[in-house]
């Protein structure tokens, strides 16, 4: 498999002092397009029917196009079709691979095929998914909580994870020090995952923060360990509705962000018992729901 670049040198003027005007390049992340494409096996009581009429065995259905930084692909795809809630078990992978063309030709490395064993049911009309972008199209904040509650979440004990003060004002200064390509780029959005003691699981980045969430939930299912009930997930930037459905799809209680949250993301929080934290900079941090999870210092007499 050819690496994938994540990062591009571009040409530049730098304007102001000290060497302004002089041509030079910069480090930029790249941007590419990825669709990802369900692919099921179309075998059963009517699937037979359908091979003897030489129809296909499998239908593939393109699920999403998405902007990302390239890397990580797999698991972007696994943990974006766990948050929406089209994968829920390891075991209903058959495999997830680059399309390659009908006849063998090179990889199309910004298509992914996730194949779902023979046998698993699915139906094809559940990836016709409700969109939050627009404000034309009828769909209300409230219309999209009922929607995450029909999917199953995951119920999330109210009493864990215990979090203390100490280990969220470390939080922030371990994200920064995993972003690597932020770092040479200052172009990246990134999410971590903790333990409850401040340890870093895991970090993923990309140029859309909701598809570095995506990977690194994805990552966390392909290794069988969600839900991530006694994890904290923090966030650069803001908290949006989407970022929170995703955290409650993977069974993280606990979601901190450098910025701040969204009122839909708040609901949402509120209505599943779930932690949400805002403004984590530092030793300073706002607590919008679920404080019975941080465990508060002990004011000095």
């Amino acid at each position: 498999m050819i690496p994938r670049r994540n990062i591009q040198r571009v040409p530049v003027q730098r304007v102001g002092a000290p060497r302004a005007g002089q041509p030079t390049t910069d480090m930029v992340a790249i941007e590419e397009p990825l669709e990802i494409r369900l692919v099921v096996d179309s075998t059963g009581p009517k699937g037979r029917e359908a091979m003897q009429s030489d129809e296909a065995r499998t239908r593939t259905q393109s699920v999403s196009i998405t902007m990302r930084t390239p890397g990580a692909d797999y698991e972007l795809a696994a943990g974006f079709l766990v948050s929406e809630g089209i994968l829920r078990d390891p075991d209903e992978l058959h495999e997830i691979r680059y399309c390659v063309g009908a006849h063998g030709e090179e990889q199309q490395y910004n298509v992914v095929s996730v194949r779902l064993r023979p046998g698993v049911p699915f139906d094809m009309a559940r990836l016709q998914r409700n969109f939050y972008t627009t404000s034309s199209c009828g769909v209300c904040g409230k219309a999209s909580l009922e929607a995450l509650e029909v999917q199953s979440c995951p119920i999330l004990a109210q009493d864990r994870p215990l979090i203390t003060e100490q280990v969220i004002y470390g939080l922030e200064a371990k994200l920064r020090d995993a972003q690597a390509v932020f770092s040479k780029t200052g172009g990246l959005h990134g999410a971590a995952l903790f333990d409850a003691q401040g340890t870093l699981i895991g970090a993923y980045e990309d140029v859309g923060r909701h598809n570095a969430v995506d990977k690194l939930i994805g990552e966390q299912f392909l290794q069988r360990r969600l839900p991530l009930s006694n994890c904290v997930m923090l966030v650069s930037g803001r908290t949006s509705f989407e970022i929170m459905q995703k955290a409650l799809m993977g069974g993280i209680a606990v979601v901190a962000a450098v910025g701040a949250p969204s009122s839909l993301a708040v609901e949402l929080a509120r209505n599943f018992g779930m932690t949400l934290l805002g403004f984590v900079r530092g030793e300073t941090f706002n607590i919008y729901t679920g404080a019975q999870r941080i465990v508060r210092a002990t004011p000095s007499s």
